[in-house]
């Protein structure tokens, strides 16, 4: 049995049609373009190829897209008040501002000072206690394009068992809430976790988000199970020659492949849905700021 590849890329591309299409209406029928701003601190040179796509992907779906590059030195005020100044502007309707901050600057604090309903990232206690208690909010980009991808496979998840590995903010536990409110029943898994490769046979759908690579081989996992590998990590790759390296996921892909009903792979499978979530939820962010229809399959 081989695994159905879920291709990551391909249905970010539908999502991003999806997105395009709403911003038309939004400008044909009420003059309103969706603007997503991203506030960059300091040179680090990964979060730079991100924004530099983010951007290029906001414009190409007809939305405006606002970047504001600070120096590594900016004080925690002017960050502040950078924000503030956003989050009075009507012109704004999503606010990312792009992490990891200079160690200088407190990042709760930083999130926690975005307008909760601009706050595309999902990521401001308001949110997370408001997806906590199953009500709208703005949903982290990664579990919603993780739980985007389990609906489009499998239609209802409901009933399902699903083992989520790793317990952060950013995937862990949002990932689990979600998958509660599709009905699944859910169990967080973690590094202290005894006999995890128990608990992951158990698993109709397994998301891994551990940020170690390799480390679930095909062995734990239930023959026929849905494997969504959320990790991205640069390992050596000798055979590729001298100094080379590759991309690999949080679990082995080839033994698990062997073994899954579906699974994606890395790179090509969460990755590029988390930026096509991103402009979702700023089309989201858009109507809901202006009382309109949300657009539809774009929101958990």
């Amino acid at each position: 049995m081989t695994a159905q590849i879920i291709d990551g890329k391909a249905f970010a591309a539908t999502v991003r049609e999806k997105v395009a299409g709403h911003v038309a209406r939004l400008k044909e029928e009420n003059g309103i373009t969706p603007g997503l701003a991203v506030v960059l601190v300091g040179e680090d040179p990964a979060s730079q190829v991100y924004v530099r796509s983010k951007g290029k992907q906001t414009v190409e779906v007809g939305m405006n897209s606002y970047e504001h590059k600070l120096d590594v030195e900016t004080s925690e005020a002017d960050l502040l008040a950078l924000i503030d100044q956003l989050n009075n502007d009507p012109q704004v309707h999503g606010i990312l501002v792009q992490l990891p901050l200079p160690s200088h600057l407190n990042e709760d604090l930083v999130i926690n000072s975005i307008d909760p309903a601009k706050d595309v990232d999902g990521f401001h206690i308001s949110n997370v206690g408001l997806l906590g208690t199953g009500q709208k909010s703005m949903v982290p980009c990664t579990p919603l394009g993780c739980l985007m991808m389990l609906r489009d496979h499998h239609g209802s998840l409901s009933g399902m068992d699903a083992v989520v590995i790793g317990r952060s903010n950013i995937v862990g536990k949002p990932m689990a809430q979600l998958l509660l409110g599709d009905s699944c029943t859910v169990t967080i898994a973690h590094s202290r976790t005894k006999d995890l490769p128990d608990v992951v046979r158990r698993a109709d759908i397994v998301v891994a988000a551990v940020g170690r690579p390799e480390m679930v081989p095909g062995d734990w996992i239930k023959e026929g199970a849905t494997v969504i590998d959320v990790g991205i990590n640069r390992i050596d790759a000798p055979e590729k020659g001298e100094g080379k390296t590759r991309l690999v996921g949080d679990v082995h892909f080839e033994s698990a492949a062997a073994r899954a009903g579906a699974i994606t792979p890395v790179p090509g499978g969460v990755g590029p849905m988390t930026i096509a979530c991103l402009l979702a939820n700023t089309v989201t962010a858009c109507c809901r700021a202006n009382g309109l229809a949300e657009p539809d399959g774009l929101t958990a």
